[in-house]
């Protein structure tokens, strides 16, 4: 089973797994808009993304999407633009058929006991358990990478058992 973990916005990762291996992490594909150069999310690029990772698999596909919610303190704008993403994520996984899950931030970070922990520790977490992949996620800004990781890791070692 092909399992895409998602950590959705701007400066988010997928992570593309199977067979509890990591195959490949890309960081969110963004393109700008605007006279201020404004990044967004570049639908189009994310499609040919899955696309060109799905075109021969035999095996099924999940897409498992970290349901985000509104943060305190965080403003309008940036809050509509993290929901304009997360909305054209659906939108590609609806219009490519492909089956959505969403795990809550809460669910697989207490799975990994990354509750109320500095968001660099996801990072060391996904290097501890795929220490091949270390190389990888050397760097701080790396831990969008890591999220995505391990949001995968999740799915396929909880989830998979129910399919």
């Amino acid at each position: 089973m092909l399992i895409i973990g998602i950590d959705p916005g701007i400066s988010g990762s997928i992570c593309f797994f199977e067979d509890g291996k990591i195959l490949e992490v890309i960081e969110m594909p963004v393109m700008t808009e605007g006279k201020k150069n404004k990044k967004q999310i570049n639908g189009a690029q994310i499609y040919n993304e899955f696309l060109k990772r799905i075109i021969n698999k035999d095996n099924e596909i999940r897409v498992v999407i970290e349901q985000v919610s509104a943060m305190p303190g965080q403003g309008v704008t940036s809050m509509f633009n993290f929901g304009q993403s997360f909305g054209i994520l659906k939108g590609i996984c609806s219009a490519m058929q492909l089956p959505m899950f969403f795990v809550r931030p809460a669910r697989w970070k207490k799975y990994f006991n990354l509750i109320n922990s500095q968001k660099d520790a996801s990072r060391t977490r996904a290097i501890e358990i795929f220490p091949y992949f270390s190389t990888q996620l050397s760097k701080k800004k790396d831990s969008n990478k890591a999220d995505a990781i391990l949001i995968a890791s999740f799915y396929h070692e909880t989830y998979q058992k129910d399919d």
